[in-house]
């Protein structure tokens, strides 16, 4: 069994953003020879996440709506009690963003089939991130053979 693991680099914008990784994550995966196997897409970071859905402009914004409304920025939440915590002078007041990404996934595996994703029609590895701007990576391992 072949294994080859790489990092996707996202520079984020402000708040939730959402990026369609299904290109870099195939990119990957062309440059090995695995024909048939799986690839596990690994998000490294407590406030990102992953899911796996259709890229389309209009279903993001409501994505982006729906989770403010589960979990409002401006809720009152102990994590955000950064006086009672030892924290560094530049942490941001994120529970909220910690809270989304429980609700989603940190992870997803997607098989290979043939040399290629078997994604559906309309699905897409999206990455989410929760509390931007930032520099994020995702984890990519690409097993089979």
């Amino acid at each position: 069994m072949l294994i080859k693991n790489e990092l996707i680099e996202v520079e984020t914008s402000e708040g939730i953003s959402i990026y369609n990784i299904t290109p870099q994550i195939e990119k990957i995966l062309a440059a090995t020879a695995i024909e048939n196997g799986q690839v596990l897409v690994f998000s490294r970071h407590t406030t990102t996440a992953l899911a796996i859905n259709e890229n389309e402009e209009r279903l993001l914004h409501d994505v982006k709506v729906h989770l403010e409304k589960l979990v409002p920025p401006s809720g009152k939440y102990l994590h955000n009690d950064l006086h009672l915590r030892v924290v560094p002078p530049d942490e941001p007041m994120n529970a909220h963003s910690h809270l989304m990404a429980m609700m989603l996934s940190s992870s997803e595996v997607i098989p290979v089939v043939d040399g290629k994703l078997a994604l559906g029609t309309w699905q897409s590895v999206l990455f989410f991130d929760l509390d931007g701007p930032r520099r994020r990576s995702v984890m990519v391992q690409v097993s089979g053979e």
